[in-house]
Parts: C-alpha cells; sequence; structure tokens
C-alpha cells in the first residue's frame, strides 16, 4: 500500500484546510481588506503548503528510500533521517 493511501484520510484533511485558507484570501480580497491582511493569509497558506509538501517527501522517503527507524543499513538510515530534518527546516 502506497502511503498517500494509508494516510489519505489525514492528507485529504490538510487539503480541506488550505482550501478553506485560500477562499479566506478570496473572501478578503472581494471585501477590500487591507493589503497587510490579505499578505498575512497569504503567508499562512504558504506555510501550509511547506507543511504538506514536507510531509509527503518525508513519508515518500520512508517509504520509498530508507525508513531510518527500520533499514538494516545504519549509514543509509542515519543518511535518510538526516535529509528529512533538512527538508523540514528548508520547507519551514
Amino acid at each position: 500500500m502506497i502511503h498517500t493511501v494509508k494516510h489519505k484520510a489525514k492528507l485529504l484533511a490538510r487539503v480541506r484546510r488550505l482550501k478553506g485558507q485560500i477562499e479566506a484570501v478570496e473572501r478578503s480580497l472581494e471585501a477590500d481588506a487591507p493589503c497587510g491582511e490579505v499578505l498575512n493569509l497569504v503567508a499562512s497558506i504558504r506555510g501550509a503548503v511547506g507543511g504538506l509538501t514536507a510531509e509527503l517527501i518525508e513519508d515518500h522517503i520512508r517509504e520509498h528510500v530508507s525508513n531510518p527507524d527500520r533499514d538494516e543499513d545504519a549509514a543509509r538510515g542515519e543518511a535518510a533521517g538526516e535529509l528529512i530534518d533538512i527538508i523540514r527546516t528548508y520547507l519551514k
């Protein structure tokens, strides 16, 4: 089973929250909200997309490349763990 199917409910919940955030930007623009308010909404969307992306990449690494918790090759598992940490940091 692929990881997106295993975590389908959680991933869909994140996507639905993103949809709500995007709709909030649309409502703000339609209501002529101050640009600072709109920019803050867009920044929160960017963060949410980054979080979703990091989660998907991490799951992909764990399922298709190397799971740091189960890899018999300790060096490969450690490298996979480091890569996951780097991706999390980069996408914050």
